[in-house]
Formats: C-alpha cells, sequence, structure tokens
C-alpha cells in the first residue's frame, strides 16, 4: 500500500487547491484556455493520450483514478478509487450511501456488461404503510423515508473482485487520507453545504457539516473523520481476513459495511429516528451483474443498463430519430430541436409506461427495441406542431405470443415536481481498453439529508421517485429497485470499444447523452465540441419523483441557441424556456479512435467536470 498511498500524499491537496485556478489539469497535453465557444471553438482542449484516460465531475476524483492507472492499476482499481474520491469532494451529489448503475467493457471477454447498484427499497416501505402514515404521499428529497439501500460499496467489492488488481487498503487510501486530514473545499461544494436546509434539520448531519453554525467559503479545510473511520472498517476487515486470500479479504471488508457492525449502526439510526430500514435490508442486499440491452446506430452499438433505470429510454429515442436525415436538418435548427424533442417525449412516456424492476416485472424489450415499433412511435411526429399529449405506445404488439400489459399510469399536470437532480459521474479506460462508465448519485443535494449516526455518511434519497398507483412499472413494493433516472452510454463500433459517455442531470440525463453522442456520430465533432455544443431539454413526461408532474409541451434551450431558432420552435407550439447560455449539462466522456488506438476525453465547463489522459 505505502508506494501508491505516497503517491497522493503531496500532491492530492495541492490539486484541490489548484482546481480554481487551473481550466483543465492535463499530463503530456498542450494547453488551451480563454477561448469563446464559436464554430469552430471550444472554451477547453481535448485531452488525449494511448494509455488510459479518466474523466470525471472533480479535478480530484479524475487525479487520483490517473494516479492509480500510473501505480499500476487497471480500470477497475481507478474507477473504485477515483468514485471514494468523488463521494468526498462531490459529496452533495454522491457518496458512499449512493446508489450507482454501471456499464463494463470487460477486455479479456470481449463483452459488455452491466452492473446495477440500486438499492431496493426496505421491507417495510409498502404503498398502504404511506397512505396510512404519511398522507398517501412521499417525502420529497428529505428524511430517511425517502432512502433506499446503499449499493456504490457493493460496487467496488463486485469490481475489484471479479475484475482488478489491488485491495480496498490501495484504493481507499487517497479517500481516507482526504477525510482525515482535510481538503480544501471547492466554491461549488462550499456553496451546497451552506445552502442546504436538510443538512441544519438533523444532528447528526449538524455535526458533520454545520458544527457550531459553520458558514464555509472556497478554500475552507474540510475534514469528516466519521466517515474516514468506517472506510478504515473496511480495510481493517480486509487485512484482518488477508491470510485467506485477496478474494476472501475483499468479500470481508464488503461483509463488514452490509452484514457487520456498520450495517447494524444504519438499522439502528433508522429505528430510532423513524425510518423503515432494519439490519435484515442492509445484510440481504446484493448488486446485480445483468445483461444489458443495445440497439444499433449508424453502424454503432449503444448499450444501456436494462433495469431499474431510464436508460434504455435513450435507445428508444435513437430507433425512432434513425431514418430521419439529422445531418440534411442542421445541428440544432429548428426543425432539428422539434424533430428530437418530439422522438424524447414518445421514448419518455415509454419509459414511464413500460420501464422498472426487471425482478418485478416484465419490460418487452423485442417489442420495444425492434424497428417496426419504432417506425409506428415516428408516424406520432407532426413535423410541424409540437404535441401537448402523454403517448406511451403498445410495444408488445411486436413480440409474437406476448399478451398485451395492462398497467396504469401516473401522470400529474399538477404540483412541481423537478425534472432535474443531483448525481455525479466517472469514466476510465485504461490500456487493456477496459471501459467504465460509473453514475453514482444521492439523487437530490446531501439525498435524505441524514448523516447515518456515527457514520460520517447520507443515504440516497431515491426512494421518492416511486409511484404510489398499485399496478404501475415502477410502483413501491418492499426490496423492489425504483426505476431511476441514472444511465450512462457504452458504445462499441465493429466489435472495438468506442465510448463511454455520462452526465448528472435526472430526467435530462439521457437528452444529454444522446446530444453528446449525435454530435459526433451526426455532425463530426469531436469530444470536447460534443459536451460544450448547446443543448435544449424538455420535460413534457412525468417527471421521476412525486408527484411525477409532466409540464405539456415544455421545451427548455440554453440562450446560445439563436433567437429565431427559438421563435420558430415556439410558432411550432412547442413551450419554450430560454435558459442560461452554459445551463443544460454536466457531461464527460472518452473516445477511443478505432484506427489509432488514440483516447479523446472531454470534460464539461459547465461544471468542475476534468479529463486526464497520458
Amino acid at each position: 500500500m505505502a508506494p501508491v498511498q505516497s503517491r497522493f500524499t503531496a500532491r492530492l491537496i495541492m490539486i484541490a487547491m489548484h482546481a480554481r485556478c487551473l481550466p483543465l489539469l492535463c499530463l503530456g497535453t498542450a494547453l488551451v484556455f480563454g477561448q469563446t465557444a464559436g464554430p469552430r471553438q471550444i472554451t477547453r482542449p481535448v485531452v488525449r493520450g494511448t494509455q488510459y484516460a479518466a474523466a470525471s465531475m472533480k479535478p480530484e476524483a479524475t487525479q487520483v483514478a490517473e494516479q492509480i492507472l500510473r501505480a499500476g492499476g487497471n480500470a477497475f482499481d481507478a474507477i473504485v478509487a477515483g468514485q471514494a474520491v468523488l463521494s468526498i469532494v462531490d459529496a452533495a451529489m454522491n457518496g458512499v450511501g449512493s446508489d450507482a448503475v454501471l456499464l463494463i467493457y470487460d477486455a479479456r471477454a470481449g463483452k459488455v456488461v452491466s452492473l446495477n447498484a440500486e438499492g431496493p427499497a426496505p421491507r417495510l416501505a409498502t404503498i398502504d404503510w404511506y397512505k396510512k402514515n404519511h398522507g398517501g404521499t412521499l417525502p420529497d428529497s428529505d428524511t430517511l423515508l425517502s432512502g433506499t439501500v446503499p449499493g456504490v460499496v457493493d460496487a467496488w467489492y463486485i469490481l475489484l473482485d471479479r475484475w482488478g488488481t489491488m485491495t480496498f487498503a490501495q484504493v481507499l487510501a487517497p479517500a481516507i487520507e482526504m477525510l482525515e486530514k482535510g481538503f480544501p473545499l471547492s466554491d461549488r461544494l462550499a456553496g451546497n453545504i451552506n445552502s442546504s436546509k436538510k443538512l441544519r434539520k438533523y444532528p447528526s448531519s449538524v455535526r458533520v457539516y454545520c458544527p457550531d453554525g459553520k458558514r464555509w467559503k472556497g478554500g475552507d479545510i474540510f475534514r469528516n473523520p466519521d466517515l474516514a473511520a468506517t472506510l478504515r472498517k473496511l480495510v481493517e476487515a480486509e487485512r484482518q481476513n488477508a491470510a485467506k486470500g485477496r478474494s476472501a479479504a475483499l468479500k470481508a471488508a464488503r461483509d463488514r459495511f452490509y452484514k457487520g457492525d456498520i450495517a447494524r449502526e444504519m438499522a439502528r439510526f433508522s429505528e430510532e429516528n423513524g425510518g423503515l430500514f432494519r439490519y435484515e435490508d442492509f445484510a440481504s442486499y446484493t448488486a446485480k451483474l445483468e445483461e444489458p440491452v443495445s440497439i444499433t446506430y449508424r453502424g454503432y452499438q449503444v448499450y444501456k443498463n436494462p433495469s431499474a433505470t431510464q436508460g434504455p429510454a435513450e435507445l428508444f429515442l435513437l430507433n425512432i430519430l434513425e431514418t430521419y436525415d439529422l445531418k440534411a436538418l442542421g445541428h440544432n435548427t429548428a426543425d432539428y430541436i422539434h424533430v428530437s424533442a418530439e422522438a424524447a417525449k414518445l421514448a419518455f412516456a415509454d419509459r414511464d409506461k413500460y420501464l422498472g424492476d426487471m425482478d418485478f416485472i416484465p419490460i418487452p424489450y423485442p417489442g420495444l427495441l425492434s424497428r417496426q415499433y419504432a417506425a409506428e412511435r415516428r408516424k406520432l411526429i407532426d413535423p410541424e406542431r409540437a404535441s401537448l399529449e402523454f403517448r406511451p405506445g403498445v410495444a408488445e404488439k411486436f413480440m409474437q405470443g406476448m399478451p398485451l400489459l395492462e398497467r396504469p399510469l401516473d401522470v400529474n399536470i399538477s404540483g412541481n415536481a423537478d425534472h432535474e437532480g443531483d448525481t455525479s459521474y466517472i469514466a476510465v479506460v485504461d490500456r487493456q481498453r477496459n471501459m467504465i462508465t460509473f453514475t453514482p448519485s444521492l439523487h437530490s443535494g446531501f439525498g435524505t439529508g441524514v448523516v447515518m449516526g456515527n457514520l460520517g455518511f447520507i443515504l440516497n434519497c431515491r426512494g421518492d421517485y416511486y409511484s404510489l398507483v398499485p399496478g404501475h412499472a415502477n410502483a413501491l413494493e418492499p426490496g423492489k429497485r425504483p426505476r431511476s433516472t441514472l444511465q450512462g452510454t457504452l458504445v462499441m463500433k465493429d466489435g472495438k470499444p468506442a465510448m463511454v459517455l455520462g452526465s448528472p442531470g435526472g430526467d435530462d440525463q439521457c437528452m444529454r447523452t444522446l446530444q453528446t453522442f449525435l454530435n459526433m456520430v451526426e455532425f463530426g465533432m469531436n469530444i470536447q465540441r460534443a459536451i460544450e455544443a448547446p443543448r435544449w431539454t424538455t420535460r413534457s413526461f412525468p417527471a421521476s419523483p412525486f408527484p411525477h408532474t409532466m409540464y405539456p409541451g415544455d421545451l427548455g434551450l440554453e440562450d446560445r441557441i439563436p433567437e429565431p431558432v427559438s421563435k420558430a420552435l415556439a410558432a411550432k407550439g412547442h413551450k419554450v424556456r430560454n435558459q442560461g447560455p452554459w445551463s443544460l449539462g454536466s457531461n464527460a466522456g472518452i473516445v477511443i479512435d478505432p484506427q489509432t488506438g488514440v483516447l479523446s476525453a472531454g470534460a464539461d465547463p459547465r461544471a468542475d467536470a476534468y479529463a486526464l489522459a497520458w
């Protein structure tokens, strides 16, 4: 452990201190700053290398991943170390209590794998319970009643045990060091802590984040010794079981979290503070390796996670768009945005009707992903008028012998449910061309808002995504995973790894990765330009959080999109919201050149995202 750890001691705090001054950290790549984004200009350079690349929402996490790769670790070691640090420096958006989804290209096996680390509802959580005890509503991103079981620690274990080469002691060393010695807060995280009303409601959270009413500013040193102690417990369990072999030692660390004293402390705290979690909810948990779903678009094989995620909606959307000549329509013209937004409304209507936890419901993917079904859906797009309707289809008609699925809908045009969300992201590609896209999340800023006892971390609040309509695809049931907004995109070309893409952003995530992908495939942009290009979004479908509000006809545009385009879209009936010029994105991605093998990484200037390559 010492040689790896020593690489971080002097450099980790230095990188955080200078992150506000350096627009991009780059090894072996020329730096280009201060350009105005125009047709041929970008604010940051593409970061290129031949050996490996990493990109994430925070510079410290990206550097830790790169340092693990430089020290001889592979992508799986690097992404665990990077996300552990990401959970500290991007603590409002993800943490040890996060849920997550990952897509993995296993270079040795030549296979794409889905790893779902979503957390299920507690066994005591039922629709009847919320009707009797909570007024028939779900708590909105607050209290332990909005939580689900954390999944990232099990994801760490699976990554290290199945594919990694390093120990928990090695990959968690940078995170533990930062928690114990402290790190300088970014302006963004300081602001997130100061503005969070949730954190100030709960004594355990006040002790960690707001001691004595502390108001933070960028550059202040923040420590979390309780979380450091929790992570040290994993390392201690691993060390105590080292004689049994690496795999058994990793399992012991994982089990201490889900079955040992950490789980018992989570359960004790939950029961004493009005939560529904009990020890068995943690002890029975496991993240799941699943077969991904995919389609082919313009010769690219696009993969998404299949279960308990909105990710497949991007595939529905691509299938609808495939027969349009998008390049001829022109990038971000009124016709291009209109067609794309109308296709998104149809895809997300199907998201609401069909997608959920496959352990509880069937999802008719052969129908949903068929070109015949896409052709039927495409007929609903009026080239001149925006739809204000909610129009799910009947995909099972395109599957021989499949009975019709009678599912109630849960659409609400009242309320003010938020389509955005607070999530983080990290991607890594290594020398062997293993690729990973990893989206960890607390769902809303600081999740439930409740630090779990003396453990130093907060659970995600994904439980407010469930429907309380019995029979709905995402209806609440004990042990069921919610259909989350978490997703990433992994792309192959001619059987070779091509790209990994991802973005925080709640319901908007699929639309962000879709636009990045199309900007490259249809319009020939490099990864950085594809990320920085002006964006559109729509909320004309039910929001994921309760009460699942739909805003019919809604269309959001970054105001770098020209005013004549905005007016032309309004003339088609879209309810246009002109937003800030850099407001719709927090993207990152890595692309592999099929001819040269060169890695190109990009990171979004809309966020604190950074990329490194060598």
